[in-house]
């Protein structure tokens, strides 16, 4: 079982970026699926995450309005656009998969069981 990040890189403030996370070895159709980043120094932090169905996204303040969870089930594949990114936003963001028994714990990354291996995404100023 394998997740793998991709689409980090260097991009200017206030430029977009639009990260993915394949999945292979097993369906992760009845996962929820979250994004967490860790920047220098930091602890990691819950970015956004989508429920099971697709039904249901949640954010973390510091993103919302700017960032978007999405999945793909017939891809296993999870997405998350990144616009209006700023110097803040710089971190390796790592995606993950796992079943959050509620709303509130989707946020949590010890609800999650699979980790990808990460991916850098760095906002110049």
């Amino acid at each position: 079982v394998q997740l793998q990040a991709s689409g980090g890189g260097l991009v200017q403030a206030g430029g977009s970026l639009r990260l993915s996370c394949a999945a292979s070895g097993r369906t992760f159709s009845n996962y929820a699926r979250g994004w967490f980043r860790q920047a220098p120094g930091k602890e990691r932090e819950f970015v956004a995450a989508i429920n099971w169905s697709g039904g249901s996204t949640y954010y973390a303040d510091s993103v919302k309005g700017r960032f978007t969870i999405s999945k793909d089930n017939a891809k296993n594949t999870v997405y998350l656009q990144m616009n209006s990114l700023k110097s803040d936003d710089t971190a390796v963001y790592y995606c993950a998969a796992g079943t959050p028994y509620s709303s509130y714990r989707h946020m949590y990354p010890q609800s999650y069981d699979y980790w990808g291996q990460g991916t850098l995404v760095t906002v110049s100023s």
